[in-house]
């Protein structure tokens, strides 16, 4: 008996992780129902979908039957959801394959070196690139490999405290249940929506472990090349353990072996892995070890600042006030980020759960690590100016993820910007056979394009790294990576959302023909 389990399953087990219910009722806005549906007579019978992922979509209601119908998004339902894996954005047959396997096996070893790298640079070089390399010119790698930290036994008292304690509010902390989308074997996950109260409870003892002189947020900035080395160490044991423990005992039906040992390494083998009935770790990884930390880490480096020179300099203000607002936002929305590409596609690997464990702590923080040693004076103008329009861009971002929210609650019904939206009734085939409808927006934000949100989403990290100005290249790698991350996701939740709904999503795109930016691309 697997964790997650079917309607019909949840009379013979009482150890499900992921409870999942069918919903029977014809206008349920979450498209699952928090009690068992009544049984049915045997032929069609109505059910309802909710969003999957990012592809726009919201419950609608739409017939489930064992009959033949339109399967074109059986391949969606085949793989996985995850489409086509012999691809990079749109090569294919061999040269894909290679292609694919080439970029995996890089990122694999060049990531984690690189985040230690990058905060070296920072660290002891000001984040001049030129001083980095005319070091490594004299003392070649033997005195590059010298400056990096190692894993003290601090970092490990560091990072296993505030792990444990995130752990803990994840449990603890009372929320409102809350529901994923539809998987592609059928089921649907269930959570508890604690975000905000984790974060805020985050915050609130940071600040009085600091008022009472029991911890010195400062020391995270002088540790923080040994807090990535732990990170580093942890990261890669939890790969392994999750790829292992998809393949002998899975939380889910939603797991599996990709067929390749580096792909279940760097994809994960596990959509929902889960310790126990209720310790979902792509919510901890993501939500409380990767987001919580970097509201927390970016403090750290503001009060290293103070500490340095007595004062937090204007720039580091704006830079930090931008980040934390749109931190705080995300877990506002928690509830939703549960249907985006990041948990309802993405499984538990090193991609997700490796990056959410050193890339946020190590690049996302970078504007803030950077201000530490260069504190540029703004004057109140332009630092009021940047933080404006920096906060305007992070609540667009926040409307567009509210807009498409509130429609799929309203089932399509509601006023979007006066007016009735324009969607697409899309319907797609799970692994069992069943054939679902879900809306698929065209109207708002959502009909400029396709993915339009990424957009206020790097402007918005613009205006945290613009404080920083430009002496330094570095400091706005994160805004670039942040553009080269979101094109792929747009690519690949285009390829996945055709793979899902076939003739439908072609239907879409002619009415939101551009994916990102509206008349560009």
């Amino acid at each position: 008996m697997t964790a997650v389990c079917r309607i019909s399953k949840l009379n013979h087990s009482q150890k499900q992780a992921i409870p999942v219910v069918r919903c029977q009722r014809l206008h349920c806005s979450l498209g699952v129902c928090q009690r068992p549906a009544p049984p049915t007579r045997e032929g069609p019978r109505v059910s309802s979908s909710s969003l999957w992922s990012s592809c726009l979509a919201a419950p609608s209601t739409g017939l489930t039957m064992t009959a033949k119908g339109d399967k074109e998004g059986q391949a969606w339902a085949n793989s996985d959801g995850t489409g086509r894996k012999a691809s990079v954005w749109g090569v294919t047959g061999t040269a894909g394959e290679v292609l694919s396997l080439m970029g995996t096996l890089f990122l694999l070893t060049m990531c984690p070196a690189f985040i230690m790298f990058m905060w070296t640079i920072h660290s002891k070089f000001g984040g001049s690139l030129q001083h980095f390399a005319s070091f490594a010119m004299q003392d070649g790698w033997q005195g590059v490999i010298g400056l990096l930290p190692s894993p003290t036994r601090a970092a490990w008292i560091y990072f296993a405290v505030f792990g444990i304690f995130e752990a803990a509010l994840q449990l603890l902390l009372p929320g409102k249940t809350t529901y994923g989308p539809v998987t592609p074997k059928g089921n649907v996950p269930v959570y508890k929506a604690n975000g905000v109260a984790a974060y805020v409870t985050t915050l609130m003892m940071l600040a009085l472990l600091w008022r009472l002189d029991l911890f010195n947020p400062a020391q995270v900035y002088d540790k923080f090349g040994e807090i990535l080395m732990v990170t580093n160490i942890f990261a890669l044991g939890l790969c392994v353990f999750l790829n292992v423990k998809g393949l002998v005992a899975p939380s889910s039906t939603d797991s599996g072996s990709t067929g390749n040992i580096i792909y279940n390494f760097w994809w994960g083998t596990e959509l929902y892995p889960r310790i126990g009935k209720h310790f979902d770790i792509k919510v901890w990884t993501n939500c409380r070890m990767g987001m919580v930390s970097w509201g927390v880490i970016i403090l750290c480096f503001a009060a290293k600042q103070y500490e340095a020179l007595g004062y937090v300099a204007d720039s580091m203000v704006v830079s930090v006030l931008i980040m934390e607002v749109y931190i705080f936002k995300f877990f506002l929305w928690e509830s939703s980020y549960m249907k985006t590409m990041d948990i309802a596609h993405d499984r538990a690997g090193y991609y997700l759960c490796w990056g959410c464990l050193n890339w946020v702590p190590g690049v996302y923080t970078s504007p803030a690590m950077f201000l530490v040693g260069h504190p540029v004076e703004l004057g109140l103008p332009l630092a009021a100016t940047m933080a404006v329009v920096g906060l305007a861009f992070v609540y667009i971002n926040y409307d567009a993820d509210r807009q498409r929210q509130a429609f799929r609650a309203e089932g399509g019904k509601g006023k979007i910007w006066g007016k009735t939206p324009k969607k697409v009734e899309a319907q797609y085939v799970t692994a069992d056979n069943e054939i679902k409808t879900s809306l698929l927006l065209a109207s708002g934000w959502w009909g400029l394009a396709r993915h339009f949100h990424y957009v206020p989403e790097i402007m918005a990290s613009v205006f945290w790294t613009l404080p920083g100005l430009f002496s330094h290249p570095l400091h706005w790698f994160y805004v670039v990576y942040l553009i080269l991350l979101l094109l792929d996701r747009g690519f690949r939740d285009d390829q996945r959302c055709r793979s899902k709904y076939g003739k439908y999503w072609d239907r879409y795109c002619e009415i939101v023909k551009y994916r990102i930016i509206p008349g560009i691309y």
